[in-house]
């Protein structure tokens, strides 16, 4: 086990062990932490699991996780590539939003997977994950573009797109998270 690996499991178990918001934990199966490569270059992050991931324990299996795989195989990866995880670590109720006490709370700990991966690039899946990256931003206004920001004591690119379950309902973005997909190894390389 690689001392990453290690020290991501490590932050998991603190989640359980400091009872991370037991209300969602108490509707919930289980905890959904992550999935992918620790050394992974790129961490794609959404907001919170739903029904499939959290009957499987794996982040993105249901219908979004399977446009994300198609549109990770258009640029060449694959799931063991990259590194994927959600902000909010248990499914909230019926799938609904999760709340912001709910992101505060994960918060942290998203920093620790983030400080133990040090990804080159960050790539944001809908508006929950992106807004606290990029506060006040919205994101039909800058999806696909990278930016660069301060975060902890590194610089961390950043890149929002619409979240995957978008274009399952809305026919129309399905090219436009396509389209942006495509910039992702460009902008791996200027990086």
């Amino acid at each position: 086990m690689s001392t990453k690996s290690t020290q991501l499991q490590q932050i998991a178990d603190d989640i359980i062990t400091d009872d991370v918001s037991p209300e969602l934990r108490a509707g919930a199966i289980q905890m959904v932490f992550a999935d992918g490569n620790p050394n992974a270059e790129i961490v794609f992050i959404g907001e919170a699991p739903g029904k499939k991931e959290d009957e499987q324990g794996i982040p993105f299996v249901g219908a979004a996780g399977k446009f994300l795989n198609e549109m990770l195989e258009t640029i060449g990866l694959k799931r063991e590539d990259i590194y994927i995880t959600n902000i909010v670590k248990y499914r909230p109720p019926n799938n609904r939003d999760p709340l912001p006490e709910e992101k505060k709370a994960f918060w942290p700990y998203l920093v620790r997977q983030l400080d133990v991966i040090q990804p080159k690039l960050v790539v944001t899946l809908g508006r929950h994950s992106m807004e606290y990256f990029l506060p006040n931003q919205k994101i039909s206004a800058i999806h696909g573009e990278p930016k660069r920001i301060e975060f902890g004591d590194r610089k961390q690119v950043i890149v929002p797109l619409f979240h995957p379950a978008a274009a399952l309902y809305n026919g129309g973005l399905r090219q436009t998270l396509l389209d942006d997909f495509s910039r992702i190894p460009v902008i791996i390389s200027k990086i």
